[in-house]
């Protein structure tokens, strides 16, 4: 039987990888340098840590990869991490809960098991939480701080998606329905189907208009979150998380961010407390995050504000693959055509010297065609190297290892 990998897994080749490094170089590089700091969490984790914070839904929990960590007779559940911000919440509130603010990121990977095998199981993600704040700033801080990131990737035109968790779990509290109705339809409505929304049939008929109003309405600007406040029949309870909507699209206004309102745009918002975003381009989601003030609380912690997001690595990366638009330096080929003691030596001497130069330096040992912009071939006689530019179909002959990379950094 042929070897092959599982369904639902994914081989990172060498042109991947690169992609995969330059973005997590970009991104941690973006996140130092707005005072975050790195953390990484372990790959298992209790499932009652996900299923305390309510954020497995019946049809998620099926998705979930979990077993018996065992111990005897006694062994307790675990999963490989379906999400990342539950454990960097533990990671928070086990060892960080003395700090006032806690900027953290992470690049990690989750699990979620997928029937057909054809999406991947495994998935990478760059995340960020910001815990310790609920100021609408801060929101505002993670959605520049994600559009920084992106655009310094050169992906192309991204989108961005705004909607707000308070707001929809205000409207369905004035449902007014039965715990397990509401439960039940909150199940279908984080997994997606709004659609269950506008089948709920509300005693207050301005409720069920006023969310059909917002679920098939789209807004550029927060002038439609101020007129969404005027009307008539919005009720007391929702308005706290209509104007604190309102105050982040504003922020976003005043810093000539686009964005589009769409309260649909968001699933899997079970912990979610406020404001939604997600990012996508060419209809593509590449991103997503929000406010989770409850959450903290929820899995044995003190009452803590607290919100992120998390770029989706794999989408990323074949984006940067498609744009095609990275600088980097182009590796050196160090050739050896004559096997002798004091050729090898010379090869390994003249390769070290260029990477302590800042170059990536290749032994070539075959005299193999090679596509690259650089060649440096070990001369039998005097002078002792031949350099090769073969992107302008030069050729230079050195004396010294010093004057072959001058001759380098001279024309690159």
């Amino acid at each position: 039987m042929a070897s092959q990998k599982c369904k639902g897994a994914r081989d990172l080749l060498p042109k991947d990888t690169e992609a995969f490094r330059y973005l997590e170089d970009i991104f941690r590089r973006t996140c130092l340098g707005w005072g975050y700091q790195e953390v990484r969490t372990p790959t298992l984790e209790y499932l009652h840590l996900f299923t305390a914070a309510g954020t497995l839904t019946p049809d998620m929990l099926s998705k979930v990869y979990s077993f018996l960590d065992w111990d005897g007779w006694s062994g307790e559940r675990v999963v490989l991490r379906p999400d990342v911000t539950i454990p960097v919440a533990r990671l928070y509130i086990e060892n960080l809960s003395q700090q006032e603010i806690a900027r953290l990121f992470y690049v990690t990977n989750v699990f979620a098991f997928e029937e057909t095998g054809k999406e991947n199981r495994e998935r990478w993600q760059c995340g960020v939480e910001l815990i310790g704040s609920d100021k609408p700033a801060s929101d505002v801080e993670l959605i520049l701080l994600a559009m920084e990131t992106l655009r310094s990737l050169n992906v192309g035109d991204i989108q961005i998606q705004l909607s707000h968790a308070g707001v929809l779990k205000a409207l369905l509290k004035e449902l007014k329905l039965e715990a397990d109705k509401e439960m039940r339809l909150l199940d279908q409505v984080f997994d997606g189907n709004w659609q269950a929304l506008t089948e709920t049939k509300p005693s207050n008929s301005d409720i069920g208009r006023l969310i059909s109003l917002l679920l098939d309405l789209r807004g550029k600007s927060s002038g439609f979150l101020e007129n969404l406040k005027a009307l008539p029949q919005i009720p007391v309870a929702v308005k706290p998380a209509l104007d604190n909507f309102s105050e982040i699209a504003s922020f976003l206004d005043a810093l000539s961010c686009n964005y589009q309102i769409d309260i649909t745009s968001t699933r899997g918002f079970e912990y979610y407390t406020g404001v939604c975003f997600q990012f996508s381009v060419k209809g593509e989601k590449i991103g997503s995050g929000g406010r989770y003030d409850n959450l903290i609380p929820l899995i044995g912690g003190k009452n803590t504000p607290a919100c992120g997001f998390a770029l989706y690595a794999d989408h990323v990366i074949d984006l940067i693959q498609a744009q095609d638009k990275r600088k980097t330096e182009p590796g050196i080929l160090v050739r050896c055509a004559k096997m002798t003691p004091d050729s090898i030596r010379t090869s390994f001497q003249l390769a070290q010297s260029l990477r302590q130069a800042g170059y990536a330096a290749e032994l070539d040992f075959n005299g193999r065609q090679a596509n690259r912009h650089w060649i440096i071939s070990i001369q039998e006689k005097p002078p002792s190297f031949l350099v090769i530019n073969q992107a302008r179909n030069q050729k230079k002959e050195a004396s010294s290892i010093a004057e072959a990379i001058k001759m380098i950094g001279g024309s690159a």
